[in-house]
């Protein structure tokens, strides 16, 4: 084959990956030999259906909208996330885009339902921590999905204290409050060597406390 594909994009941005989309249909389209391919052609219209409503997702989403999230603890950025579905091919079959302080593993139920709708069959699904919530486990069980993440014992929750409101952000390794501020910083407390563990303690900025619309609520 001589067609000449576009260069695969590398880069963590839906617009940026949307714009390969469409070069590499226009590249498939023009080629006769592939579109001669039923399967080929059924992929290529599965891509066409998730770039029209990535695109309508993109343009319903206002500027207003931004908010602040973390790609590490002193990492943070004013945006949205992008959140994507893949195959082993590398073939997108969801895409989902939340403002920056959403957590990452809530997408997860959202994509898979999104890539049944494709027609897929979905036995295995790869994630990183952020993916293996109490609630991500239970419905990957429900619907006979092998789960494959590793299990962060902040996210599992365990038998810790909290609030299921609360996320743990993976990049940042801080917890989110339900307002979608972050901790400014945490530490371990209670005593060694007794006969009850040591808890990891996160603080949060009591000034954003005290003005939180959700401050009287019963958390």
């Amino acid at each position: 084959m001589k067609t000449e594909f576009p260069k695969r994009n590398d880069r963590d941005d839906l617009e940026a990956e949307i714009d390969y989309c469409q070069e590499l249909i226009e590249v498939v389209e023009t080629n006769d030999i592939l579109m001669n391919y039923p399967k080929v052609k059924e992929k290529v219209n599965i891509l066409k259906e998730n770039i029209e409503d990535d695109i309508n997702h993109l343009n319903s989403l206002g500027k207003d909208e931004a908010k602040i999230g973390y790609k590490s603890a002193a990492d943070s950025f004013l945006g949205y996330k992008t959140h994507l579905a893949i195959t082993d091919e590398r073939i997108i079959t969801a895409a989902t885009i939340t403002t920056g302080e959403k957590s990452d593993g809530k997408e997860l139920e959202t994509l898979i339902n999104k890539t049944v709708d494709q027609g897929l069959i979905i036995e295995e699904v790869i994630a990183d921590a952020a993916y293996s919530g109490k609630d991500n486990i239970k419905m990957a069980h429900k619907e006979n999905i092998h789960l494959i993440a590793k299990l962060n014992p902040i996210v599992s929750e365990g038998t810790r204290k909290g609030h299921k409101e609360f996320e743990f952000n993976k990049d940042a390794e801080m917890v989110v409050c339900p307002a979608g501020h972050q901790a400014t910083r945490k530490a371990r407390t209670g005593r060694k060597n007794t006969n009850k563990n040591q808890c990891m303690t996160y603080y949060f900025d009591i000034e954003k406390c005290r003005q939180c619309p959700l401050k009287k609520r019963v958390l």
